[in-house]
């Protein structure tokens, strides 16, 4: 099967890092074999298997593609095939999801970050796709970034959207996939001001118009009493108010939910859509749902950034073209079907 075309914008990654091209972000080992290899004068051409050791929603094998363009640039385009998944797809346990036919020393020493691109990044897709189904058909928002290092801020809400979010709080996230950053305001701004509808004008005075205006509202005082000043401050203009009560006052619930809806319906207001967020699970969507509150989207972030990773493991195959494996690994490659090829050229300009 020929390679299906990028996602939006996941072309748009940056090259390898130093550390992951030096191997100083590899377990040390494969420097090692590599090193040994090199003054044996080994180099075989050898088939590596990927696969992922739960069932789950693949992402960051964009990102290995990247790397690999990289790694493999060099070798003689006949000893070189890459075959594979693409960010989004469904996989099962033990299927194949990247398999590469190289010299091992042009690739061998990048395996630790293959397999942790996979693994971090299909975790947090696979976490993102279980908040999505909890939710549907309300959409999703990737509010993550500030539970993770952020220097992995855009891997982790550009996966968060190929698990099903339809937005991300960070503009790199955003950008890695085609779109645009979603965001409120933080409630720093709000007391800044040290009134919401303060606030709320000058976000309305200040930023550009297509920046929708979704303003907090539970900040200061009742969260139904600050909706409405807010939608008659801003009138037509009000997108949408955020719900972000602490956990110190109870959090939001599904009855304070259906008493903003229904004060806003009330006076008029019923293009103002009603955001959630705060501690934000599965569990909790569905809470929402089952109470038939009438939440228009849910901003999740622990959730999905906290997701363990999933586990792939890397298996030679073949080497110099005999079947080949570990003790419990059968020899010669996995019958795999959905394997796409990949034109490395095409990553390339990315690395």
């Amino acid at each position: 099967m020929e390679e299906r075309e990028p996602r939006p914008g996941s072309m748009f990654r940056r090259r390898p890092s130093s550390a992951i091209l030096s191997g100083d972000s590899a377990d040390v080992y494969f420097a090692r074999a590599d090193e040994i290899l090199k003054k044996e004068g080994l180099d075989p051409t050898v088939v590596m298997e990927i696969f992922a050791r739960a069932d789950a929603v693949l992402c960051g094998i964009d990102e290995a593609k990247i790397l690999l363009a990289h790694a493999l640039g060099h070798c003689a385009p006949n000893l070189v095939v890459v075959e594979g998944l693409a960010d989004g797809d469904e996989v099962t346990t033990r299927e194949v999801v990247l398999r590469i036919r190289a010299p091992y020393r042009a690739f061998g020493l990048y395996e630790t970050a293959i397999l942790g691109m996979l693994a971090q990044s299909t975790g947090w897709a696979t976490a993102a796709r279980a908040c999505v189904l909890a939710a549907a058909p309300e959409p999703v928002i990737s509010f993550g970034a500030r539970h993770v290092h952020p220097d992995v801020t855009d891997t982790l809400d550009y996966a968060a959207i190929v698990g099903g979010c339809v937005g991300a709080s960070t503009p790199a996230g955003a950008r890695l996939a085609g779109l645009a950053p979603t965001g409120t305001m933080p409630h720093s701004l709000v007391l800044i001001f040290g009134d919401t509808v303060k606030a709320a004008e000058a976000f309305d005075r200040d930023l550009a118009p297509d920046v929708p205006r979704i303003v907090l509202v539970d900040t200061f005082k009742d969260e139904a009493e600050e909706a409405l000043r807010v939608a008659q401050a801003l009138g037509d203009r009000l997108y949408g108010i955020r719900l972000d009560t602490p956990s110190e006052r109870g959090r939001v619930t599904a009855e304070l939910v259906h008493e903003v809806r229904a004060r806003l319906d009330q006076a008029g207001f019923e293009h103002v859509r009603i955001i959630v967020s705060g501690g934000l699970n599965p569990d909790r969507i569905r809470y929402f749902k089952e109470k038939g509150a009438p939440v228009d989207s849910f901003a999740v972030g622990s959730s999905i950034s906290g997701a363990s990773p999933i586990d792939f493991t890397g298996d030679l195959k073949e080497i110099d073209g005999k079947p080949i494996a570990k003790r419990g690994r059968i020899p010669g490659m996995t019958d795999s079907p959905r394997l796409e090829r990949i034109d490395l050229a095409r990553w390339q300009g990315q690395s």
